[in-house]
């Protein structure tokens, strides 16, 4: 669009006015040019000539704190401080708790006994868990006798890779190695947690870091409104092109009469050749008509955005009083898009659900525990007559091992931090160990994880009996149930990674045994355990997945001393590897990760965001398809989208899963997403209600949502997501929405919307988003049929001049029209207007429908408010025509002239274009009425004081008492009036004649008519309740519901009253459907 508006502007400055003589100064097309660029100038829209700004200003403030940040550095035994910007590769740098990394580190000493510290990621990756990082092993405590060498790898993005050695030098001796991987590595960026001092090596900065490296711009988003825009300004632009044209053609004709050449005063010059004087011509009709096109709607849609998005920062409704938030507006631009909506894709944990999770049971060999209740489930079947102390004895056994397992899992991954929850109670709390009460323990302590899942299963495994005391000298302690401490040394740790989708800890057990404990995904664990292990638990994880709960599998192995030898040389040998270290790590894992016993599984519940039935009912009810996409396994996604009423179970469901092929003795899976699929796949998912992706990654996710934006008819699509995993899918769609969830906020950063549930969501597109694209659509509208109006009479007026580019209005008129008589009150109508109360529009979902696919702003609503344009422009021309065949219109004989016509049209123009937007308008306001009536005023008032004083800075004053005398005239007065009225007709009779129509158009009436009276449903004013009865004439007159509507006053739209309720499905929709999976 800005291409367009430049060659707009090309035509209306001073330009072309320098070197042809314009019908009109130079300040009357630079001023309002002046205008528009000041404006974009102050909210920073970057036009190609204005490269600076306040934003600007801004970012390179927030870039010197940044840069300038004091740091405390090592240098030659002395603690001294440097800038930020000054660290180089090579210094040793101190980190104080709650500080952030000024640069990429190598951890060499830590304030903690264990050597380790806490590190929070969320402005990287959005992970606002705690991660553990570890210390170069077998350091001098003493960090300024410390002679070493560090090799690693070149500088690359990804955060979750690093390779490298350490080669420690010491006096006669051979250098130490010591290898260096991502758990060594402090990341710039990331903030110290729960560690009062920690000292590292500086090995990546500046640029090199791997959050620059990481930094990538948000791509620039069009709304569809701005499409349409461009459309529009091409035909208006081949129409101000062809009036240009036939004015100069008709010109050369006319002159080519008989007759008709110029007069005897006015010689032509002969020299002059008539290809330049043709082309100077086509140039000055072209600065007078070039006021058809709306330069000034730039400015005032970006001001409509920019201003219009307040009133999502300020809606109470979507204030969280758990996180003391409301929503945010990272963009503007996209406030319209919101209410175009046909695609939502969303993520599941944490989007769907709370992502709070909670421990609900656990399967060990074959039977079902549970907290809440002391009887055992065999095989699904409760038993209550048995044994109750065999029972219990079995499962202190079992319960026993997979405690162990479930700790040392939880132990190397995520690490606990205990801690008082209790004030003037220290950190020290793990220290008492000996007679410690487990319930106590419980209360008293708080726990720092990877990931929520971590916790609830700690927490459940304290419920047993067995509580984790911390990590010491790679010694793990655990509490048992007899109150007795059991040490594991913690021996190896095999990392999880996506592709493996679990993850292992060897250990050496008190009694010495040396034992490998790994949990991880079903998928990944049953293949690599014996197969009637399987059977008796497979059940128990289909059941928990069916009913919504995230399973967990957990194995051993008893390694033999000559099998971990050799499995502890290849770790140390693979992990002091330059090249392919990761290769040569999983495939040491995958070879010790065999052969394991199945101890049995985990089940954790995910419980559902507040109102996520509701609000996912009542999108499907506005005709917008869902699509989850998870990594979850599909019994638990399925449960999920059964219980948030995505899926219904009268509805069909159908399944499409990976093919697994042989081919040369291995085998390969074929995506449905892949390109051979990939029309078939998206021919079905159209054709569904909803869809359910799992097992995604978060760059299949990214995938899927562009496979479906690229289709045909470019669907609008909407992503949500609340972790740094959906990044890529909300940078993909043409909206982005980040949930303030517990998942950090990288979500909420990249994203262009971000609200605290997802229950807001609903509002946010059924109110907002449809209020919003109705009026920006009438804005644009609004503009072009307004300037239309302006320059046909100015086009109509060369037929009657001799085609001498004599302008119709005055520079005043010509300068002021846009800028101040018409502009406020569009701005206003477009801020403030509701066509629909917001109840309504929540408790009618289908409503939404009436203004998708950009129905308001096609063709056939723009030839509509084109015609209405010429109509009134040849009415308003010709009726003064008429007027003016008696030219002596004063009592005392003196005549109009052409000033005094273009006043009167001017008027007429002005008072017809405020009172039509006052028609349209539904919901009055103390500020519509200040504008409306308030420009009217102002333009009466303009014109007396301009045409009551002589200016000495003019030249000539051609308006110098037209006003008065125009309005002097009965005449006058009569023509104005009556032309008024004849203008504003159409509008009249349309909402006069015209019947409601739609589906949902009766079910809308009968709903203000019937089930809420006009004083709840939109409460009056008290300037409008004092005088009924001129309402209930209008309401007779401009149509029943928006009149009644537009009694909603503005106090109670700032901000917008709460009201969420179920929404029914809307029969039409669920007649024939089905989801897919």
């Amino acid at each position: 669009m800005v291409l367009l508006w430049n060659l707009r502007f090309s035509v209306s400055t001073p330009f072309p006015q320098v070197i042809v003589d314009t019908p009109t100064s130079p300040v009357t097309s630079g001023l309002p040019l002046f205008f528009v660029i000041t404006v974009t100038a102050i909210k920073q829209v970057r036009l190609p000539f204005l490269e600076c700004g306040y934003e600007d200003w801004l970012r390179h403030k927030a870039d010197n704190e940044v840069n300038n940040y004091p740091v405390n550095v090592l240098e030659n035994g002395r603690r001294t401080q440097k800038e930020s910007k000054k660290i180089k590769v090579g210094d040793i740098v101190e980190v104080l708790e709650d500080e952030t990394f000024p640069c990429d580190l190598i951890l060499l000493g830590s304030s903690r006994d264990d050597d380790t510290c806490f590190v929070t990621t969320a402005s990287l990756d959005g992970e606002s868990n705690h991660k553990t990082h570890y210390t170069v092993p077998d350091l001098e405590s003493d960090l300024e006798v410390l002679n070493a060498t560090i090799e690693c790898e070149q500088p690359q993005p990804d955060l979750y890779k690093f390779v490298g050695r350490m080669h420690i030098h010491k006096d006669g001796q051979e250098p130490a190695v010591r290898s260096l991987g991502p758990e060594n590595l402090l990341l710039k960026g990331a903030t110290l947690k729960n560690t009062r001092v920690v000292y590292g090596v500086a090995v990546y900065t500046g640029m090199e870091t791997k959050m620059a490296l990481n930094y990538q711009g948000k791509s620039q988003k069009r709304s569809v409104v701005e499409k349409s825009i461009n459309g529009f300004l091409l035909v208006y632009l081949c129409i101000l092109l062809s009036k240009a044209l036939v004015c100069t053609t008709l010109k050369y004709v006319w002159q080519n009469q008989r007759g008709q050449d110029e007069p005897w005063y006015n010689q032509k010059t002969q020299k002059e050749k008539e290809f330049l004087k043709m082309f100077t011509d086509f140039l000055s009709f072209m600065v007078l008509f070039n006021f058809i096109i709306p330069v000034s709607m730039y400015v005032t849609v970006e001001m409509q955005k920019f201003l219009g998005s307040f009133f999502i920062t300020w809606d109470r409704d979507f204030y969280d009083r758990e996180i003391q938030e409301g929503a945010l507006v990272n963009t503007s631009d996209l406030n319209e898009e919101l209410g175009q909506v046909e695609y939502v894709f969303t993520d599941k944990t944490g989007t769907l659900t709370q992502n709070n999770m909670e421990f609900i049971e656990c399967s060990i060999d074959g039977f079902q525990y549970k907290y809440q209740d002391s009887r055992t489930e065999l095989d699904g079947f409760c038993v209550t007559d048995g044994p109750v102390s065999k029972l219990q004895q079995k499962a202190g056994r079992v319960c026993c091992a997979w405690v162990g397992t479930s700790l040392a899992k939880v132990v190397y991954l995520c690490f606990y931090s205990v801690r008082s929850t209790k004030a003037g109670q220290g950190v020290g709390f793990a220290d008492q160990v000996d007679g410690v009460d487990v319930a106590s323990a419980v209360e008293q302590r708080g726990f720092i994880a990877s990931s929520p899942d971590e916790v609830a299963l700690v927490k459940g495994a304290m419920k047993y009996g067995f509580t984790f005391l911390g990590l010491e000298s790679k010694s793990m302690k655990i509490l048992n149930r007899n109150n007795k401490i059991e040490k594991y040394e913690l021996l190896h740790v095999l990392n999880f990674d996506p592709v493996r989708r679990r993850m292992s800890v060897i250990v050496r057990s008190p009694d010495g045994e040396t034992l490998l404990f790994c949990k991880g995904a079903d998928s990944s664990i049953f293949p690599r355990v014996r197969q009637e292990e399987v059977e008796r638990i497979r059940m128990h994880v289909e059941r928990n997945a069916t009913e919504g709960y995230r399973t967990l599998c957990v194995a051993y192995k008893r390694l033999t001393d000559e099998v971990f030898a050799r499995v502890d040389a290849e770790l140390r040998e693979a992990r002091l590897a330059l090249q392919d270290r990761e290769e040569r790590l999983v495939a040491v894992y995958n070879q010790v990760e065999k052969g394991m016993n199945l101890i049995g599984a985990t089940a954790v519940e995910d419980r559902l965001q507040e109102e996520a039935a509701e609000t996912m009912e009542a999108l499907q009810s506005a005709g917008i398809k869902v699509w989850v996409l998870t990594g979850d396994k599909m019994e638990t996604a399925k449960s999920t989208c059964y219980a948030c009423r995505l899926f219904q179970r009268s509805t069909e469901l159908l399944e499409l899963t990976v093919r697994t092929l042989e081919e040369g003795g291995r085998k390969r899976g074929e995506h449905v997403v892949s390109s051979n699929y990939r029309s078939l796949f998206l021919q079905i998912c159209q054709n569904c209600t909803a869809v359910l992706c799992c097992r995604m990654a978060p760059l299949q996710k990214a995938q899927v949502e562009l496979m479906v934006k690229n289709s045909k008819g470019n669907p609008i699509t909407l992503s949500i997501g609340d972790g740094a995993n959906d990044v890529s899918m909300i940078l993909e769609a043409h909206v982005g929405i980040g949930i303030k969830g517990k998942e950090g906020r990288q979500a909420v950063r990249n994203s262009d919307y971000a609200i605290p549930k997802l229950k807001h969501l609903k509002k946010l597109l059924l109110a907002h988003g449809h209020l919003y694209y109705v009026r920006i659509a009438h804005l644009v509208q609004y503009f072009f049929y307004k300037n239309l109006c302006f320059i046909l009479p100015q086009f109509l007026y060369q037929f009657f001049c001799g085609y001498s580019q004599q302008p119709l209005y005055d520079a005043a008129y010509l300068t002021m029209y846009n800028i101040c008589f018409t502009s406020m009150p569009i701005l206003a109508y477009s801020l403030l207007e509701q066509h629909i109360c917001i109840e309504i529009l929540l408790e009618n979902a289908t409503l939404y429908r009436e203004v998708a696919k950009n129905a308001m702003l096609r063709w056939g609503p723009f030839l509509c408010w084109t015609l209405l344009g010429i109509f009134q422009g040849l009415l308003f021309f010709f009726g003064v025509h008429c007027l003016f065949g008696n030219s002596a219109l004063q009592d005392n004989g003196q005549v109009f002239g052409n000033w005094s016509f273009g006043t009167i049209v001017f008027t007429i123009l002005v008072f017809t274009v405020t009172l039509k937007l006052a028609l349209d308008t539904r919901h009055w306001t103390w500020i519509n009425h200040f504008v409306i009536w308030g420009s009217l005023a102002f333009y009466v008032f303009f014109s007396f004081f301009w045409g009551g004083i002589i200016w000495p800075f003019l030249k000539q004053q051609r308006l110098y008492f037209v006003f008065a005398n125009m309005l002097s005239s009965v005449s006058a007065w009569l023509v104005i009036i009556l032309l008024i009225l004849l203008s504003l007709l159409p509008d009249i009779l349309w909402a006069v004649l015209r019947k409601p129509r739609g589906p949902h158009a009766q079910q809308v009436d009968a709903f203000l008519l019937l089930e809420r009276p006009l004083s709840s449903c939109c409460p009056r004013p008290p300037a409008l309740t004092a005088s009924p009865g001129v309402t209930e004439v209008f309401s007779l007159l401009f149509s029943p519901l928006s009149w009644w509507c537009g009694h909603c006053w503005f106090l109670n739209s700032l901000p917008f009253p709460s009201l969420l309720l179920a929404v029914s499905p809307d029969p039409h929709l669920r007649g024939d459907t089905r989801q897919l999976i």
